[in-house]
C-alpha cells in the first residue's frame, strides 16, 4: 500500500495499479491531454485539471474549485477508481498537478493513493514502458464522502491566518509580480514556502528528513495539524500537504479557494513583502 509516494521501479512491479496521467499546463491547457495522447505509462488514464479535477464554484470561487463531492464520487468512478484499488497519479511538474488529485481522494476519504516521485521524467529514465493514445477507462463503484476536516473555506479563514503557509514563488508571494490574478501580494498573516522547495535537483522528493529542514527553514518552526496550506487556485498548495505528510509530520489542511479566492473582493487585505 502506497499513501504518498511511489518510485517508478515500485510501480513497474504494481500492475494491478490504477495510473492516472495529470499532466497539465496552466498556461497551455491542452497541453498535457496532447502530451498524454503522444505517450503515457501503459494503461494510463487521463485527468484534466478543469474538467475532472476543477468544478462549478460551490464551496469556494477560485480559479480551480473543487467538485462537489457527488461530482468527485462520479468523476473517480468514470476514471475506474474503486474504493479497494491502489491509485498512482503523476505528472511532468514534479507533481504539482499529481498531487491536486491525491488530496481530492483523500478528502473523499480514499487514502490508497500515491503520487509518483519524480513523474513522468522518472518513469522515461527508469526505462519503463510508453503507450501512445488514450486509453478508455474502466467504469468502478467509488462510494465517498468528504471528510471535511481536510478542507477550509473563506468563512472559516480569519481566525487561521496565523497558522497559513502559500505555497506560491516568493515573488509572488511578496507582491513583487501576479501574473495570473487580478492584485498581488499574500493573505496577512501567512508564511511562505514555494512548493519547489519540497523537491531535488533531480525533480524528485526530498528524503523526509531534508522535507523536514526545508520547512523548518521557512516557516522558522515544523508545520502540524493546525497548518493551513494555500496557493494560487488550491492545486501546488496540495503539494506541501503532501511534502507535510510524506515527513512524517501530521496532515495539514487545505484553503481550497486560496488566493485567487481571497483577492476577488478588493476589500480584503493585501500584504506586500515577507
Amino acid at each position: 500500500m502506497f499513501t504518498t509516494l511511489i518510485t517508478a521501479a515500485q510501480l513497474a512491479d504494481y500492475p494491478s495499479a490504477l495510473v492516472v496521467d495529470c499532466r497539465f499546463d496552466l498556461m497551455q491547457t491542452t497541453r498535457g491531454a496532447e502530451a498524454y495522447l503522444q505517450g503515457h505509462v501503459p494503461g494510463a488514464v487521463y485527468a484534466h485539471l478543469d474538467h475532472h479535477l476543477s468544478g462549478p464554484p460551490v464551496s469556494d470561487h477560485g480559479r480551480h474549485p473543487l467538485p462537489t463531492p457527488a461530482r468527485l464520487a462520479e468523476v473517480f468512478a468514470a476514471l475506474g477508481i474503486a474504493n479497494d484499488r491502489q491509485v498512482v497519479c503523476y505528472d511532468d511538474l514534479g507533481g504539482a498537478m499529481a498531487a491536486r488529485l491525491w488530496w481530492l481522494l483523500r478528502y473523499m476519504g480514499h487514502d490508497l493513493v500515491a503520487v509518483l516521485d519524480g513523474g513522468w521524467p522518472a518513469w522515461l529514465a527508469s526505462g519503463g514502458p510508453l503507450e501512445a493514445g488514450a486509453v478508455v477507462p474502466v467504469p468502478a463503484v467509488f462510494t465517498g464522502s468528504p471528510e471535511r476536516q481536510r478542507l477550509v473555506t473563506l468563512a472559516e479563514l480569519p481566525p487561521l491566518q496565523r497558522a497559513l503557509v502559500d505555497a506560491r514563488d516568493p515573488g509572488r508571494f511578496r507582491g513583487e509580480l501576479e501574473p495570473i490574478d487580478p492584485r498581488a501580494g499574500h493573505i496577512p498573516g501567512a508564511r511562505n514556502h514555494c512548493w519547489k522547495l519540497n523537491l531535488g535537483s533531480t525533480g524528485n522528493f526530498l528524503p523526509p528528513a531534508a522535507l523536514r529542514e526545508a520547512l523548518l527553514q521557512s516557516l522558522g518552526t515544523l508545520p502540524d495539524a493546525a497548518t493551513v496550506h494555500y496557493c494560487g487556485s488550491g492545486v501546488t498548495a496540495c503539494h506541501n500537504v503532501l511534502a507535510q505528510v510524506h515527513a512524517g509530520l501530521p496532515e495539514p489542511r487545505l484553503y481550497g479557494g486560496s488566493w485567487s479566492e481571497w483577492c476577488a473582493d478588493p476589500n480584503r487585505p493585501a500584504a506586500l513583502g515577507e
